[in-house]
């Protein structure tokens, strides 16, 4: 075969249509700055504004647009941005971008939550004090500065991202009118009887010296306590030594066990299941002493013994019990006598049967010594540690000793005690779940304080009500929520710290005791008082300015310390909102999965706590609850400094995470000065980060290392060589595109004559449709795995492929026809993408010759729909059924062609013929199928080879009908397809690939496909083997230079 030389090749050169574009390989730090602006603030503001027009594909019109708010959920100003902050931000923003193609008008108010524990801390450590030493007014300015520094670096970080919102109107927690809102709210709730104040158990941090709410708690799973066994000496009441143990001689002893041995002290009673079975054993090694046992329980305290009981009475019952036995707790001598009682959370699963009871350190203790009017004591301080009233007998023993330190020393004073006495029976460490301060992981404690709750047993069946309706995704978050509100009967809404809004209660100095006073008067007063002075006057006012006391009140007050939990602070964000009449004020809240216990269930039980929720059935702040996951390592572990394993989302968006880029060796470079020159990575920006997020089933834990972060860059890298060559094909100088706005193009089938570009349209169509349905269930990693499987496979692998030789050698006709087909993918790929990758799509959008960029809606101001074909549903069908016969083909001719280059008999694919034997059958449902596809175009059968040559890149295919037999030979062609033998073809090749088709593949069932050398020669111009001996370049060549030159071959 003839093989063109340099010289003729290039003399060629120029009649080809080569596509140019200055768009660059990855993002340029100059244009960042304006494609930044222009997605961010420039398109919220355009979505915003009332003159919005959009374009669809068909008419310009006004659209009256639907309103869409997303609220955000507002993270704690307290330090730089993580990779959670970015998972949660960017795909917020994805949400919000993909509305605005809807033709909604979004509202996204980005906040901070100011307040709290978390900024507290570190504005104390800032200026190395304690929270113990602390002045009030010192903590707040400090806290506050800090909390303004971290929003603006945070702002500016979420900007970088391309997130979009309104930043200028970004609301902040510790703003005025915030805290007026807030404290509105309060009042709201007061007045319907649901916030109250008690003496009663809550969590109690030592390390942060603060009660906590239960969503401010983590769990140590192997957290490890020193658990004791316990000797109480017991006084029988008469009626029992008569009866159920009139047969026991002997002083009688009950043993419990706790794992807080500390709580002894202000232990209160000690508790037995009316229904469980009891009995008693007498200890030989311990001079025969009776000891009062569950029954069941015998067997473990015999092994904490390390020694065998004998049992001498067992037909006891808790009902037998209960009432008629008491005992002295050592500790507290000065009270008495103290009872057994019933208590219904007695158990057999742990201990001895009998529970301590000290209602001041333990919830369930505190319910049911209530009931029986048994008091609670609660004597631990501030910074957990005993006060003198532990042991008023001997103070010295007890006082200061903290109770939840890592040495147990609280714990182990009392066991040492308790020993002395002859009432410790064993001791023993004890490894279990245990709630820890989440911000400073420290044990907390519970223990009982004056704190200001909210009722939320009277507004738990109209929450459950309200949330019936609510959309959650994923769906476990219902129960989830669901769960935590069940559980949940009060919330501790009073914290003792400095910064934060203050609860609305003024204190009557009674001698030497605060009595704590608030009505409705008292709440509204510090309300305008607030609202002319501010709440930093609350601390800076001195404590008998009389400017705080409202008129109705007399005597002397002072203004109270405790702080509203931050959680009533976030949860009350939703008045910021536009109140709507039956309607949730917002359309989607969206944070971590942790917040079902924190803001999801604090926003919506203050939301319905003001509505009229004892008559109404009331809406929920949200219509739909989204939850993420949180982020992990490569390795699947959570990421900690002290693993060394932090990912930061700006190392991310510098591709620092990425092998470094491989420099090209420069002539005459030295290698010590190579060596000692920085690395350069992939820097693909913001988009990086955002196709990550994107990318990502957020829905579970997301996972972030290199293996994942490559693939994100090859997609990142994939779509910007796609669109370079596209815009490169809407360049062309010789042949500009004959659309002048992307608009104006549809997917009409009869605008295109090869099945090449029906299928693409068709597909298209496909891939629309299947990428818009993922988005609008917020499954946006269905929607982007969707896309870059298209790019890849159908783009890249198989369309543009078979395109290269229509566009670069086809004629002016042919290839302004692939460029509307082209048109409708690259607009269409855009506006898929404008919810991911903006600042990609602002970037290509840049790049688009000007007079059709003007002509031309952008991507991310049009109304994204799922595109349709405008074709019959035959027509449809038949696509469907040839997209898979090819798609088939395709493999086994690749397949076959594989074969031949590993034996070096072909290098490109237009090295060779195709020819496929089919049935007769066969033979006419294909080119039945081949009709309905181009409907309404008449071609003849030779038209479909040429096409299927086209469509799988080699120079020429051939269908023909396999016989059934030796007379079969001899059969009239079927329209223009003639009977052959493929054994007889095999014969007459130099060489020859075979790969036949099995059963079960419609249309190509028992199909026989040859790969075979070409039987006509290599054009110069285009490479395929179409010439003619005697031609100098092909028929299609000759025509096509000749047309757009003047000048014959």
């Amino acid at each position: 075969m003839l093989t063109p030389t340099r010289i003729l090749r290039a003399s060629w050169s120029s009649t080809l249509r080569l596509p140019k574009s200055s768009f660059p390989p990855r993002p340029q730090a100059s244009t960042k700055p304006e494609y930044l602006r222009r997605c961010t603030d420039d398109l919220y503001a355009w979505q915003q504004s009332p003159e919005r027009i959009i374009r669809t594909r068909y008419p310009l019109k006004q659209f009256a647009t639907q309103s869409f708010t997303l609220h955000d959920g507002p993270p704690y100003a307290n330090g730089p941005l993580h990779i959670g902050h970015a998972l949660n931000k960017i795909t917020k923003d994805v949400i919000c971008r993909f509305q605005v193609g809807q033709g909604k008008k979004v509202s996204y108010i980005p906040g901070w939550d100011c307040h709290g524990l978390p900024i507290e801390i570190k504005a104390l450590q800032a200026h190395n004090k304690d929270a113990a030493h602390a002045d009030a007014v010192r903590v707040r300015e400090a806290a506050r500065k800090l909390a303004t520094r971290t929003i603006e670096e945070q702002k500016q970080g979420f900007k970088e991202w391309a997130v979009m919102g309104d930043w200028d109107d970004a609301y902040k927690t510790m703003e005025r009118g915030f805290e007026i809102r807030q404290l509105e709210v309060f009042k709201t709730m007061f007045e319907k009887g649901l916030i109250y104040r008690q003496f009663k158990p809550v969590y109690w941090s030592p390390s942060s010296r603060t009660a906590l709410a239960e969503a401010e708690l983590e769990y140590d799973e192997g957290h490890k306590s020193l658990a004791a066994f316990v000797r109480y000496p017991v006084l029988l009441s008469e009626a029992l030594k008569n009866g159920a143990l009139k047969n026991v001689e002997g002083d009688i002893s009950v043993v419990i066990w706790t794992t807080t041995p500390w709580t002894l002290p202000a232990n209160k009673a000690i508790a037995v299941h009316r229904d469980m079975q009891y009995c008693v054993v007498k200890d030989a090694e311990k001079d025969g002493e009776l000891i009062l046992v569950a029954v069941s329980r015998v067997v473990e305290y015999e092994k904490a013994l390390e020694r065998k009981l004998e049992v001498v009475a067992s037909d006891l019952h808790g009902y037998d019990l209960a009432g008629h036995i008491s005992y002295e707790n050592p500790f507290q001598k000065a009270n008495g006598l103290q009872p057994v009682i019933h208590a219904d959370f007695v158990t057999e699963s742990s201990g001895t049967g009998l529970v301590h009871l000290a209602p001041g350190h333990g919830m369930d203790d505190y319910n049911v010594c209530t009931s029986l009017n048994v008091p609670a004591s609660a004597p631990v301080d501030d910074a957990g540690a005993f006060t003198k009233e532990a042991f008023p007998e001997h103070p010295e023993l007890l006082e200061g000793l903290p109770v939840a330190d890592i040495k147990k020393s609280g714990s182990n004073a009392v066991c040492k005690y308790l020993d002395t006495l002859n009432m410790l029976r064993g001791k023993q460490n004890y490894r279990h779940k245990y709630p820890i301060d989440w911000r400073t992981k420290e044990p907390v404690i519970t223990r009982a304080t004056e704190q200001w709750f909210a009722n939320v047993e009277s507004i738990k069946e109209a929450s459950m009500n309200a949330i019936t309706n609510v959309n959650f995704i994923p769906e476990t978050g219902r129960s989830r929520l669901e769960s935590f509100i069940q559980g949940r009967s009060q919330w501790c809404i009073s914290r003792q710290r400095a910064w934060g809004v203050p609860i609305p209660a003024l204190y009557k100095v009674e001698s030497d005791t605060l009595k704590a006073t608030m009505d409705s008067g008292v709440i509204e007063h510090i309300i305008e008082v607030i609202k002319e002075r501010g709440i930093d006057a609350w601390w800076t006012d001195a404590q008998d300015d009389p400017a705080w006391k409202p008129k109705h009140l007399s005597g002397t007050y002072v203004r109270g310390r405790d702080t509203m939990d931050v959680w009533f602070d976030s949860g009350t964000s939703w008045t910021l909102l536009p109140q709507q009449k039956d309607q949730s004020v917002a359309d989607v809240y969206l944070e971590g999965t942790d917040q079902h216990r924190g803001w999801f269930q604090s926003s919506l039980l203050t939301h319905v706590a003001t509505q009229p929720y004892s008559t109404e059935t009331v809406k929920p702040p949200y219509k739909t609850l989204i939850t993420h996951g949180f982020t992990l390592d490569s390795d699947g572990r959570k990421m900690s400094k002290s693993l060394g394993n932090v990912i930061s989302p700006a190392q991310i968006m510098a591709g620092e995470l990425l092998p470094p880029i491989k420099r090209k060796k420069q002539k005459g470079a030295k290698q010590e000065q190579e060596k000692t020159t920085a690395p350069t990575y992939d820097a693909m920006g913001a988009d990086a980060l955002r196709l990550w997020a994107a990318s990502s089933d957020y829905t579970r834990d997301v996972t972030i290392g290199q293996p994942v972060l490559m693939t994100v860059n090859q997609a990142l890298h994939k779509y910007r060589v796609t669109f370079k060559w596209l815009l490169g094909i809407f360049s062309l100088p010789s042949c500009p595109p004959p659309f002048t706005s992307f608009n104006n193009l549809t997917a009409d089938p009869r605008d295109f004559r090869e099945l090449t570009d029906r299928l693409a349209v068709h597909r298209l169509v496909q891939i629309s449709a299947e990428v818009h349905a993922h988005f609008a269930k917020y499954e946006f990693f269905k929607g982007v795995n969707t896309i870059n499987k298209y790019i890849s496979q159908d783009l890249s692998a198989f369309y543009f492929e078979t395109l290269k030789d229509r566009i670069y050698t086809g004629s002016k006709a042919d290839c302004e026809t692939l460029q509307r087909v082209l048109g409708l993918i690259f607009y269409e790929l855009l506006q898929m993408l404008s919810p991911i990758c903006p600042l990609l799509v602002e970037e290509v959008w840049d790049h688009v010759p000007a007079p059709l960029k003007e002509a031309s809606t952008h991507p991310a101001r049009a109304i994204w729909s799922p595109m349709h074909m405008l074709t019959p549903n035959s027509t449809i069908a038949a696509l469907s059924t040839m997209e898979k016969a090819i798609a088939t083909l395709s493999p086994a001719i690749k397949t076959a062609q594989e074969r031949l280059r590993t034996d070096k008999k072909i290098g490109s694919s237009l090295e060779t013929d195709v020819t496929i034997y089919l049935s007769i059958p066969s033979t006419s449902n294909l080119w039945t199928e081949f009709v309905a596809c181009m409907h309404p175009f008449a071609l003849a059968p030779r038209d479909m080879e040429d096409q299927f040559a086209s469509l799988f890149v080699v120079s020429e295919f051939n269908v023909c009908i396999a016989p059934t037999g030796p007379q079969s030979l001899h059969t009239q062609p079927v329209l223009h397809f003639r009977v052959r033998d493929p054994d007889q073809m095999k014969e007459d090749c130099v060489w020859c690939q075979e790969e036949k088709l099995q059963s079960g593949h419609g249309i190509l069932a028992g199909a026989s496909i040859l790969v075979h050398p070409p039987r006509h020669h290599k054009c110069p111009r285009c490479w395929r083997f179409v010439r003619a001996e005697a031609e100098e370049v092909c028929e299609r060549c000759t025509h096509v230079v000749m047309v757009e030159t003047g000048v014959g071959c």
